[in-house]
């Protein structure tokens, strides 16, 4: 189910609301029953071919780490979280990477495994990254008290459950258990409906129309010229960037309705100075996760800077490979660990640069490594990344020609068929993502004013008659 449809909106959302504070008059126990029936239903809405696997998933890992909790059991720990952690990455790589490293190894060695064209169940590479923290957190009796309801709504709760944010245990599991949660709070109402209505504007006004110009690049990689192709390139840049950041605003917003608060996973993250602090502000769950459960335990920068770098890179990789089984990611990854270990290596040496040039340094690295997230091959990435350099030549796109002065007066103006209006549409995502607080900043400044009322109001009523075009979140296939 998506968060920008109408049955989210106007069915599921409303009716499990209600009946979940319904519900907590008569029994906690029940009214979190309720969110995690509600929650799976959201789940196996998309195909409910896949509750078996995530139910599973949670019986598996909740035993274990129910185990590993215990300080009465002493022995074979260490055996039992290494047995889990393969159990989580076993699940997430038969799915996800099966084909990818069969159709490899065929290609390589000549040999003629089957290819299975596995569907990537949906969120399970949101929901082992979780459990796998969970398993590390027992082992270290951090988890001794937690019931199998909370933990079950701490993996399954319906906001976070698709695609994040990446939430740890002790993120949300004391905040279904605490009972002052569990009574209606109207300005976590208040709140709540804001953020999700700004995610909601970013994903259908903002990420939907840079969408339409970035799968029209992508299907015509071989064709663009200079132009065009920064075109393509910086709207699929947006694009991603309003996606994911709207279903993240989205998925915190619908939290707050029920009290409970989500980590924040983006702050302006192309505002950033330097690779680092990119991914300080770009999907902040994920690079919290690499750094305390992988990282950390390679050593992090304690074992001198050659190792630092080698696990800088290590974790980068693995991002790469999270992220999707193709060599596309990998390099992305890849590129991305060496851009981070020469930025820790240029501030180690105590050089700096001017603040403008950082910046335009680092948005530019990030707008091309996009180019290889994007693509569906390398040798596409490489034909975009060709034409922004201007080796297919400096082409005025037939589409802006035609709104030159002489014919402006006389040009018909269709939003999604009009190159203006996508220069527009750029310049407005850069002044937003450059410029304007972002939602985080904005919910927290939020007053219940009647200027604020209608400004959500209108704001909820214009994304309404957007919905008729409703697309699923990038991140969905990841």
């Amino acid at each position: 189910m998506l968060f920008n449809s109408f049955e989210f909106i106007f069915l599921f959302l409303p009716i499990v609301f209600v009946l979940y504070f319904i519900l907590n008059k008569v029994n906690f126990k029940l009214s979190k029953g309720w969110l995690l029936v509600a929650s799976l239903f959201f789940y196996g809405w998309w195909n409910p071919a896949y509750l078996p696997l995530i139910l599973s998933s949670l019986f598996v890992n909740f035993g274990l780490g129910t185990y590993l909790s215990k300080r009465k059991f002493t022995r074979f720990r260490k055996t039992v979280l290494t047995l889990g952690i393969i159990f989580n990455v076993c699940l997430l790589g038969y799915f996800k990477y099966y084909d990818f490293v069969v159709g490899n190894l065929n290609a390589v060695i000549g040999a003629e495994f089957e290819i299975l064209n596995l569907l990537l169940p949906l969120a399970i590479s949101f929901y082992t990254f979780q459990q796998i923290a969970y398993l590390v957190d027992s082992y270290r009796y951090e988890t001794e008290r937690y019931s199998f309801l909370n933990y079950s709504l701490f993996v399954t709760f319906f906001p976070q459950l698709i695609a994040g944010p990446i939430v740890q245990h002790s993120d949300t599991i004391p905040q279904f258990a605490d009972k002052r949660n569990h009574r209606l709070n109207f300005t976590n109402i208040r709140l709540g409906l804001f953020i999700f209505a700004v995610g909601l504007f970013k994903k259908v006004v903002l990420a939907d129309n840079f969408a339409i110009w970035a799968n029209r690049g992508y299907g015509s990689a071989d064709s663009l010229t200079f132009i065009d192709s920064w075109v393509t390139s910086l709207s699929y840049t947006f694009q991603l960037y309003f996606d994911f950041s709207g279903y993240t605003d989205m998925a915190i917003g619908a939290a707050l309705l029920f009290n409970i608060v989500l980590p924040i996973n983006f702050n302006s993250p192309y505002k950033a100075l330097d690779i680092q602090d990119f991914w300080r502000r770009w999907h902040i769950t994920l690079s919290g996760f690499l750094t305390k459960y992988i990282y950390i335990p390679l050593g992090g920068n304690r074992r001198g800077p050659f190792m630092t770098y080698v696990n800088i890179f290590i974790i980068f990789f693995i991002s790469g490979i999270w992220h999707g089984a193709g060599w596309t990611f990998i390099l992305w990854g890849v590129l991305h660990g060496l851009a981070s270990i020469v930025a820790r290596m240029w501030k180690k040496a105590g050089f700096s640069m001017p603040k403008l040039l950082a910046w335009f340094i680092t948005f530019q690295f990030v707008n091309a490594t996009w180019v290889f997230f994007r693509a569906i091959s390398i040798d596409q990435a490489l034909q975009v990344l060709k034409a922004m350099t201007g080796l297919n030549g400096v082409v005025l796109p037939e589409q802006l020609a035609a709104f030159m002065p002489e014919s402006l007066p006389y040009a018909a103006f269709n939003l999604e068929e009009n190159l203006l209006y996508l220069l527009f549409m750029l310049l407005a995502g850069t002044v937003i993502a450059l410029f304007a607080k972002n939602s985080i900043q904005l919910k927290d400044e939020m007053k219940p004013t009647a200027f604020n009322v209608v400004f959500v109001s209108v704001l909820l009523l214009f994304c309404f008659t957007q919905l008729t075009k409703v697309s699923e979140f990038l991140y969905f296939n990841f």
